[in-house]
């Protein structure tokens, strides 16, 4: 399938690993050009090295004070045709492990950097009248995950704005989109696993086998395969679809509107 994004250009954050790299790797695929954010040189450089002038980067914690602007001043002119909005979570924990000051951090490593990011960026789409904005959270946005009160909370108040936001700007050519990943191989099930062990006394193996039995297909999903959704998404195939927060969990949502 062509998915029309050849030479187009994508903003895609947290892009050394998990979800973000599979995604912009996907991109690249497609012939279009990356700009990717994440912290760890090493690994962007060996992306610029393999793609050249296809990838351009900004070696940063995204949810950092100033590193969106950075982000901004890199785009330049550059016309955006798409972002992949994702980080990192805060850790796993249960509320009454929580402290005050973990909701302080959650909100600044959940929300306020994508809010920031979002608003300097919609405008651009606006003029442009085109724009693919895509957000990658978790599917405890419509089903509570065990000791993720944290992620949960926050991310809720993402697709919140992503929803009224996509509302606001439908008649403009912007699309607005929530990807929900249940259990994927990624760093961030690990540290779930980790927990599990910790607070039920089990093995890392037994924790593990939890975890994939939970998605009803039995097993734990490739994040390369929900790269292929997210590129859609991106792309000008998918531009009558807005507002919607699409879980990709392997059946472990068990509301019908899962």
């Amino acid at each position: 399938m062509d998915l029309q994004i050849n030479h187009q250009t994508f903003i895609v954050t947290g892009v050394t690993s998990g979800f973000g790299r599979s995604v912009a790797l996907r991109l690249l695929e497609e012939g279009a050009n990356v700009i990717g954010v994440a912290r760890r040189k090493e690994l962007l450089s060996e992306l610029k090295y393999t793609y050249d002038s296809r990838f351009e980067y900004l070696a940063a914690d995204i949810t950092e004070e100033g590193a969106v602007d950075q982000l901004i001043e890199i785009a330049g002119v550059t016309k955006i045709s798409g972002i992949f909005v994702n980080a990192g979570g805060p850790p796993a924990k249960s509320f009454m492990e929580t402290e005050i000051t973990d909701w302080d951090e959650a909100y600044q490593k959940l929300l306020r950097w994508k809010v920031d990011l979002v608003h300097k960026i919609v405008p651009r789409l606006i003029d442009q009248h085109y724009g693919r904005i895509v957000f990658l959270e978790s599917s405890s946005v419509k089903q509570p995950i065990e000791n993720l009160v944290l992620s949960t909370s926050l991310r809720m108040s993402v697709v919140g704005m992503a929803k009224t936001l996509s509302q606001e700007i439908a008649d403009k050519g912007v699309t607005v989109n929530v990807l929900a990943p249940g259990t994927h191989h990624t760093n961030a099930i690990e540290r779930l696993i980790n927990k599990k062990t910790e607070t039920d006394g089990i093995t890392h193996e037994e924790a593990r086998v939890m975890f994939e039995k939970n998605t009803r297909v039995g097993f734990m999903g490739d994040p390369e395969d929900l790269a292929s959704i997210a590129v859609w998404l991106l792309s000008p195939l998918s531009k009558f679809v807005t507002g919607q927060t699409i879980s990709v969990s392997g059946g472990s949502i068990l509301g019908v509107f899962g």
